[in-house]
């Protein structure tokens, strides 16, 4: 038809026809999106619930752009009801009613109460709130998503939280409760050992999460970047995840407390060994002292110390928490005593050896004179008189006490000379340039 009036040319019966099936489709799917909205489980929730927060502030605002969804939605109802009305008519609808229609469906014909102000006062514009304001049923089908998708996004997005964090927050706190019988039992308690504070400190802050997961959901939600889906992000678990990590790091400790009560007796006994052995090690250094002091001449010997008392009442400490069932305490005092016993055995050993030197060295001299000695009389000059005087006076010196080390070497290298000299071929002394001395010195420095 070649009518034309303020929308434009005048549809014709197969487009106002066209038209009113489109619009049907939409105005159900524009109600079954607000039925569903009306029975989600989060805005039900949302709206028993007492906020705080941002999820207060955000739900009055989504409040009001649901009633005004509804608003909206009655106002685009009416309009196609007048229209079907208009087309239901006639048959054949006349010139003056495809003009009405064409202005219903194309013009701003849809009169909205409150010109779609919010309950805060502005409308979606920004602009102060009117009285009554005028829409295209196309303006008013986008503006029902826009605020469909802000007031989605937000309910979905509380839903979520509240459906992941407080049923994962109970489940921590039962293994917390657990955990704290479990520590109790051990003696971990707050004031006495640290992992008996931590608990009492996760114990705080889960309690708070809870209370703040349940009053201000979107306190802990993370939108997704990039994402305009309604509901696209993930709950903020990094508090949750953080005491998590520190109650699998308590019960650890609780577990070794656990492992202690049932080895501490046999891990007692054997740190008894340990020092005992220390001991002995030292009784013998000092015993190896005396006689090196009298056997061997002008040598430094190191004084050798007496076992240490302290390992020895923190023994008796560890005996005592046993007894006490003490574990907490008796699981750090082991391990430190543990520690301290095997480097005293080492220091004893170290001592030893340090003591002895001069002894070694003395019976290094002693097998290499028997030794060339042995050689010289293989070879058939074992009645050399120069070699023999030699022999004797080098072994008067190594067997007699007190031992001069570095004249009876200077004897055992003479010895070696004339021997090497008699069978043609030079002597391979050991510790070429000085006497030989484990212990780093010269003997007699």
């Amino acid at each position: 038809m070649g009518d034309t009036g303020p929308t434009g040319p005048v549809m014709d019966r197969d487009e106002v026809d066209r038209a009113l099936a489109r619009l049907g489709a939409e105005h159900e799917a524009i109600e079954t999106s607000l039925l569903a909205l009306q029975d989600h489980a989060g805005r039900r929730l949302l709206e028993g619930a007492e906020l705080t927060g941002v999820t207060a502030e955000r739900w009055a605002a989504a409040e009001a752009s649901i009633t005004l969804l509804w608003t909206y939605f009655d106002a685009y109802s009416g309009a196609l009801r007048t229209a079907r009305e208009i087309r239901a008519r006639r048959r054949w609808s006349s010139r003056e009613d495809l003009a009405e229609l064409t202005e219903l469906m194309r013009g701003e014909a849809v009169t909205v109460a409150g010109g779609g102000a919010t309950a805060t006062g502005p409308t979606l514009t920004g602009g102060p709130g009117r009285l009554s304001e005028r829409y295209s049923l196309a303006t008013l089908v986008d503006r029902m998503n826009q605020l469909y998708a802000t007031s989605l996004d937000m309910v979905v997005a509380a839903d979520a939280v509240w459906s992941a964090l407080p049923a994962r927050i109970d489940l921590l706190a039962a293994e917390l409760r657990r955990t704290r019988e479990l520590a109790h039992s051990v003696g971990v308690r707050p004031g006495e050992h640290p992992a008996g504070d931590d608990l009492e400190r996760i114990t705080r802050t889960l309690t708070r999460l809870r209370e703040q997961v349940v009053s201000d959901p979107l306190a802990f939600w993370l939108p997704a970047e990039g994402s305009s889906a309604p509901g696209g992000g993930r709950p903020d678990t990094t508090v949750y995840d953080r005491e998590a990590r520190a109650l699998e790091d308590v019960r650890r400790e609780i577990d070794a407390v656990l492992a202690v009560r049932q080895d501490a007796e046999q891990r007692i006994v054997r740190l008894r060994d340990v020092l005992s052995r220390a001991d002995r090690t030292l009784a013998e250094a000092r015993t190896a002292r005396g006689e090196v002091l009298a056997k061997i001449a002008a040598t430094e010997v190191p004084v050798v110390s007496g076992p240490p008392t302290a390992l020895q009442e923190q023994l008796a400490a560890a005996a005592e928490y046993r007894r006490h069932a003490q574990w907490h305490r008796l699981s750090p005092l082991l391990e430190s005593l543990e520690e301290k016993a095997e480097d005293e055995l080492l220091r004893a050993r170290e001592s030893l050896t340090a003591v002895t030197a001069p002894l070694a060295v003395r019976a290094e001299l002693r097998g290499r004179l028997d030794a060339y000695k042995a050689k010289v009389a293989r070879l058939g000059h074992a009645e050399d008189p120069e070699l023999s005087e030699k022999y004797e006076k080098a072994r008067r010196m190594l067997w007699s006490a007190p031992c001069d080390l570095r004249v009876a070497e200077q004897a055992v290298l003479r010895y070696q000379h004339a021997a090497a000299e008699l069978l043609g071929s030079a002597p391979r002394v050991p510790g070429q340039g000085g006497p030989v001395d484990r212990t780093g010195r010269g003997p007699g420095a």
